[in-house]
């Protein structure tokens, strides 16, 4: 008999969710990989440690303390307790799908190809925002020109009147005395 996850467990964006910026790196935690396998974290962990070889710190590395903490005040981690005691792993892109190499099944199969789609969904949506932002950088510094004319004239509109003098040189209002 041929088990298969709930396809909610797979949907693009409950994954995105899990993707987290540590050291300049998209990563996902070990702990919520494996929500997303089906194992146990203790036993992800131990997989990963018997093919050490197979994980560099470009595609994993352990969370310090000040990381830790950093995620718990951001609301990513519930609580340090939630932690068990332990510092968790965190995974690159590269890590993830070398994941399904020491993971396997159909699951992790299924698993593996879901995440790697949300990673390529994060990066076109970085991709997407940064291009908005350029295009809104561009309009500003067009309309700015454009605009420069009606910003000087309301600075001359906002400059305090200057005094005129009269034909005599003379400050002041001049009384006509004819009435």
């Amino acid at each position: 008999m041929k088990r298969t996850i709930a396809p909610a467990i797979l949907k693009t964006e409950g994954i995105e969710s899990k993707i987290l910026l540590v050291r300049g790196c998209r990563v996902m935690l070990d702990r919520d990989l494996a929500v997303l396998y089906g194992v146990r974290a203790i036993a992800l962990r131990q997989q990963v440690r018997r093919n050490k070889n197979r994980f560099p710190e470009d595609f994993m590395f352990q969370i310090s303390r000040e990381e830790a903490k950093t995620l718990v005040s951001q609301n990513v981690i519930p609580s340090k307790r939630s932690l068990g005691g332990f510092l968790p792993y965190a995974f690159t892109e590269h890590g993830v799908a070398m994941l399904s190499s020491v993971l396997t099944g159909e699951r992790a199969a299924q698993v593996n190809v879901a995440i790697m789609r949300a990673f390529v969904r994060f990066r076109s949506l970085l991709a997407a925002h940064k291009e908005l932002a350029r295009k809104i950088e561009a309009m500003e510094r067009r309309y700015d020109g454009q605009f420069m004319v009606v910003f000087r004239a309301i600075k001359k509109l906002m400059e305090p009147p200057r005094e005129k003098l009269d034909d005599k040189g003379q400050f002041g209002f001049r009384i006509d005395e004819k009435g």
